[in-house]
């Protein structure tokens, strides 16, 4: 059974742990590889550069948006896609464990379960805007 004194706190720890990861991975983009490497990366792959631009603002906006709870569980799903992406593009191909030369489809599939999970639990403890129901929602 949900502790309902403790779940708020437990889905706020998950969504500022995500909101970090993102940030640190947009981070990463910009800061250790560049934004024009990257493009360039996306390119080798096949895809268009300016998608490089598209991830790493959903990765920085979308982190900063789980850390602050501004409709986390909205921006938890509306992540997802950069993961199955990056599951895609990269690391299908190296095979399941993240360790693998390449870095498998580990890591990033577990994100994605984190993702729906954070999803599902709810915005949690001190969301600066938390989601709109909208199944109640009165029209």
């Amino acid at each position: 059974m949900t502790d309902p004194r403790t779940a708020p706190y437990a889905a706020l720890l998950l969504r500022v742990a995500l909101g970090v990861l993102f940030l640190a991975h947009a981070g990463l983009k910009v800061i250790v590889f560049t934004p024009a490497g990257t493009a360039s990366f996306f390119e080798s792959l096949g895809l268009p550069g300016a998608l490089a631009h598209v991830t790493i603002l959903l990765e920085t906006f979308g982190g900063l948006a789980l850390i602050a709870g501004v409709y986390s569980r909205i921006v938890a799903l509306l992540l997802i896609p950069v993961l199955l992406g990056a599951i895609a593009t990269v690391h299908g191909a190296a095979g399941f464990f993240f360790s693998n030369a390449g870095g498998g489809w580990e890591y990033p599939a577990f994100w994605i379960v984190a993702l729906l999970t954070s999803a599902l639990l709810g915005d949690g403890a001190h969301a600066l805007r938390p989601t709109p129901n909208l199944r109640n929602a009165s029209h």
